[in-house]
């Protein structure tokens, strides 16, 4: 029943995704070459409600659906990690024109070539873990 829940919100989000145009790769073009406060607006909000579920979540003490109190750690310091994954992440998202979520969207409407795409992310991310110890954390 678990997995029925999950899969039901993730093709509902996948169906918002798509109706909002955020896996649109010409609103994400646009927003590299800032002509559209589109997406900027779509990832605005996300972050905002973000932070405030997040807060709520502090601040009322909320618990998991099976009753165990949340723990939120907090991210380690740095500035170069953040940088260089921030540059890797978006120089993906630029030359493919969809970061993660859009992607598996984009797949499930039918374009084929993003197969390609995924499976590049899917090989970044394997080679990631095989190195991971020799990058600095």
């Amino acid at each position: 029943m678990k997995y029925i829940t999950y899969l039901a919100i993730g093709i509902f989000f996948g169906i918002v995704m798509f109706k909002s145009e955020a896996a649109s790769w010409f609103r994400i073009y646009e927003m590299f070459q800032f002509g559209s406060f589109h997406m900027y607006g779509i990832i605005g909000s996300a972050l905002v409600l973000g932070v405030i579920g997040v807060q709520v979540i502090k601040r009322k003490n909320i618990k998991t659906l099976k009753g165990k109190e949340m723990s939120l750690q907090p991210k380690n310091k740095g500035i170069t990690r953040y940088l260089v994954g921030g540059i890797i992440f978006g120089l993906g998202w630029a030359l493919s024109g969809a970061c993660p979520g859009p992607m598996y969207v984009l797949a499930g409407a039918g374009y084929a070539s993003v197969l390609i795409v995924i499976f590049g992310a899917l090989l970044g991310t394997f080679i990631y873990g095989l190195v991971r110890k020799y990058l600095p954390h």
